[in-house]
């Protein structure tokens, strides 16, 4: 199973960055965020000997048509049922917590979501004391235009006080990379080992 991992947005993308705080000098921006997380799970899996790539290794903004057709040229290369996509964003809105997409394929990317949703769940109490906000299905262009399972994850708010210090901060990020790393791995050993 080859794993494709999606950082969206980049430098130039207007908006998608945190507020300017009062009394606070640091900012994120997503194009970083997505990137650093990207990084982080792909350097795990990869010393893990899970066979991984990213999809933007540039810095600048590559449209979405282009990030499917990546993921689509890999994908009829290795066949469809042999890769996933996880795309990585912060989200914005007001909101708080944390939450996943998925459409294409609906029935295992539902199942991908699932896993990714129940680690998240499972870390509540311990390192992660953010509401999840759950499997969402939504035709977004990145899950609609790629020809296999995919999902999105929104990890926190930036624009929310408790979620941008979290989204900053080296254990945030650390600890954000590790759910997606445990949720992959945990994926994989579904269909590694058939259930019951």
């Amino acid at each position: 199973m080859k794993i494709l991992i999606d950082n969206g947005h980049g430098i130039e993308t207007p908006g998608k960055r945190s507020p300017e705080w009062p009394n606070e000098s640091r900012r994120l921006f997503e194009w970083e965020f997505n990137r650093d997380i990207a990084r982080r799970v792909h350097e795990t899996l990869t010393q893990k000997d899970i066979d991984c790539e990213l999809i933007v290794k540039e810095i600048n903004d590559v449209s979405l048509q282009e990030r499917c057709n990546r993921v689509n040229t890999i994908s009829n290369q290795v066949g469809k049922t042999n890769c996933m996509l996880v795309s990585i964003h912060a989200n914005a809105g007001g909101g708080t917590g944390w939450e996943v997409f998925y459409t294409r394929d609906a029935m295992t990317s539902q199942k991908i979501a699932s896993v990714f949703s129940e680690e998240v769940t499972s870390r509540h109490d311990t390192d992660f004391p953010f509401r999840n906000r759950g499997l969402k299905y939504d035709p977004l262009f990145i899950l609609k235009h790629t020809n296999c399972p995919a999902i999105l994850t929104e990890n926190l708010f930036m624009d929310t006080w408790d979620d941008f210090l979290f989204l900053c901060s080296e254990k945030g990020r650390a600890i954000i990379a590790d759910i997606h790393v445990q949720a992959i791995l945990k994926y994989l050993k579904t269909i590694l080992i058939p259930e019951e």
